[in-house]
């Protein structure tokens, strides 16, 4: 009963009273930002949200302050200052949920980081201290121990251990660890004690470029953002001019008072067709998604990227380092008939040339020599032929070690060769030959990941078409490519070859995504329409790409791939609500539905139906 003895003009001054710092301070950025858009000559959602709750908010302010001018031509003074709070109250909710999601995307991320600890556990002059995190230095040995984040990233020097890698790859299973092997700051130690010497601190350290590439990604837009953002930039003139459209319609045919009708079906428009939906659709969708792909492993550089690999024809494969395993070991070594030397002497006068060389084939038979502890003999006169082979020589012999056609250009003829069974076992050959007779062929083997075949069969059943590129013989190609079910081999080709390759299929108007991990890799991967990079690659090859997997298996390329797919169709079907959204809500709120029903929209309900499209 009290409220009734409250005179109207009393609960005006009230409302105005509560409603001053919701305008003035909680919502005071539409304001502004709408401005600085009218100044700049643009309008988006800043604009129509101005314009609606400052149109509400001026005319109650004139009703509460002249209510008498307004009785005096019979028109009671009617006020609007809940429609101006539920509608910032209701944008200002839809913006706490943007934040909201972006939180949970980088939610993986703040773990991480904040597993790395505060000290690290440092040697120097034999003597071990404890200093700060931000002490520590490149080239610093570190002790890590069981149960301990790991300070900074770095390689092994000696220990043995199990590393939990799952924040940073997506990996769930611990991984092995062991001298040679490379850590990574911030993951977790399991069972083992090792010592390790620190390559990278502070922004140089992988956690810190995963950050920032999430980062440059979520900031970035993908084409259809763009394509929004003119839209957007069309829309909102339009809705200004339906909400003067239907103001003038209202005022000329309305019920008295007809302007005043005519006045809260324009701000009702207004604030209807907010494009919030339309401008939430794209950017929310690219800050989840490259979110998932960095728990998943999967660092996507931008919101271009994130739209092109979903559409992805042709997925090409590098076979070393990608579909193996990238350790190639020597598997035999068959002698020639009527060879003068034995397979020990094969293998040190190959070893003592490959020494110089910095070929992954080379390297397998050094270890392969080190490994039977046969000593390596000097050479002179060393040349080498990038991805071919080498010559030098050794102890007064000629040695000359490389692919088949390398050594018929120096003169070795061919055809007395055995039959190279080492081919159809997936195993590379590797001629020698000394003093212009052939010796021996040596077979090397690089061992398929486990997952390749699973992958490669994920990919063909999202309609991919499976290409991979080898340096190797077409014999030894075909072999690894059968192991895992890829079709179409292009064997025997060079870093420029792989990059012809690249440019043939586009030229076939194919969308193409190159998948390498080393140096020849990397031209092919920035002509890519999509480069992949494998995370244990080169820094080189990482650069060119434009995903990079944390982890080296390639169903992390399947995971980005269907990834990009789910992503541009929840993008499309965000717009496309959004649209219908706006054909449907605009003539509603213009009061469409009134001669016939009676119906109208208020602005409240209108904010209410904006924040939930």
């Amino acid at each position: 009963p009290w409220v009734d003895r409250i005179s109207a003009d009393t609960w005006r001054y009230l409302l105005l009273g509560l409603t001053l710092p919701v305008v003035g301070w909680a919502g005071r950025h539409f304001y502004i930002r709408a401005w600085q858009g009218i100044r700049h000559r643009a309008a988006d959602m800043n604009t129509l949200i101005a314009l609606g709750t400052g149109a509400a908010f001026l005319f109650s302010l004139a009703t509460t302050i002249v209510d008498d001018w307004f009785v005096a031509r019979g028109v009671s003074p009617q006020v609007y200052y809940e429609a101006v709070v539920w509608i910032i109250a209701l944008v200002l909710l839809g913006n706490l949920l943007e934040v909201r999601a972006k939180a949970r995307t980088w939610g993986a991320l703040r773990g991480l980081i904040a597993l790395r600890p505060a000290t690290a556990r440092v040697v120097r002059d034999g003597i071990e201290s404890v200093i700060q995190l931000n002490k520590v230095r490149p080239g610093d040995e570190l002790v890590v121990r069981p149960g301990e984040s790991i300070p900074a990233d770095g390689i092994i020097l000696h220990g043995t251990s199990h590393v939990d890698e799952s924040m940073l790859t997506g990996e769930p299973l611990p991984v092995r660890k062991q001298a040679g092997d490379t850590v990574i700051g911030a993951t977790l130690n399991r069972n083992g004690a090792f010592h390790f010497r620190v390559t990278g601190t502070g922004q140089s350290t992988v956690l810190s470029q995963v950050v920032r590439l999430v980062r440059e990604a979520q900031g970035s837009k993908p084409p259809i953002q763009r394509l929004a953002d003119r839209i957007s930039a069309v829309f909102v003139p339009v809705v200004i001019l339906l909400a003067l459209a239907t103001f003038v319609v209202w005022f000329v045919t309305g019920p008295v008072p007809s302007y005043l009708h005519g006045l809260v079906a324009a701000v009702t428009v207004l604030i209807i067709a907010c494009p919030c939906a339309m401008g939430l659709a794209v950017p929310t969708a690219v800050m989840v998604a490259t979110g998932r792909g960095a728990e998943l492993g999967v660092l996507i550089k931008g919101g271009e990227a994130l739209e092109r690999t979903g559409d992805i024809d042709v997925v090409v494969l590098d076979k070393t380092g990608t579909v193996t395993e990238g350790r190639p070991a020597v598997r035999s070594v068959q002698l020639v008939s009527h060879s003068a030397w034995t397979e020990g002497q094969v293998l040190q006068l190959a070893a003592s040339v490959e020494r110089l060389s910095e070929h992954p084939l080379g390297e397998a038979i050094v270890a392969e020599t080190e490994r039977r502890g046969l000593p390596l003999i000097p050479v002179r006169e060393f040349t080498t032929s990038t991805g071919n082979g080498v010559t030098a020589l050794v102890d007064g012999h000629q040695v000359v070690v490389g692919r088949r056609l390398f050594l018929e250009e120096h003169g070795v003829p061919s055809k007395v060769w055995l039959r190279e069974e080492v081919s159809d076992q997936g195993q590379t050959p590797v001629y020698v030959a000394v003093d212009g007779s052939p010796a021996a062929i040596i077979g090397i083997a690089d061992p398929l990941r486990a997952t390749s075949a699973a992958a490669a069969r994920s990919l063909r059943q999202l309609g991919l078409e499976l290409v991979m590129l080898s340096g190797d013989d077409r014999r030894t190609a075909e072999a690894v490519a059968r192991m895992i079910g890829v079709d179409r081999v292009v064997a025997e080709v060079q870093p420029a070859g792989k990059l012809d390759e690249i440019r043939r299929l586009q030229a076939e108007g194919k969308t193409v995504a190159m998948v390498g991990d080393g140096l020849n890799d990397a031209p092919a991967l920035a002509q890519a329409d999509i480069g992949i990079a494998m995370g244990g690659g080169t820094t080189v090859a990482v650069e060119a790409a434009t995903i990079t997997l944390m982890r080296s298996d390639l169903r992390g390329v399947v995971d980005g791939i269907a990834l990009s797919r789910r992503t541009m169709r929840i993008i499309r079907q965000n717009l496309f609500w959004a649209f219908v959204y706006n054909i449907i809500g605009i003539p509603l709120a213009a009061g469409v539905l009134y001669p016939r029903f009676g119906v109208l929209l208020s602005p409240a309900i209108a904010a209410a139906a904006m924040a939930a499209s």
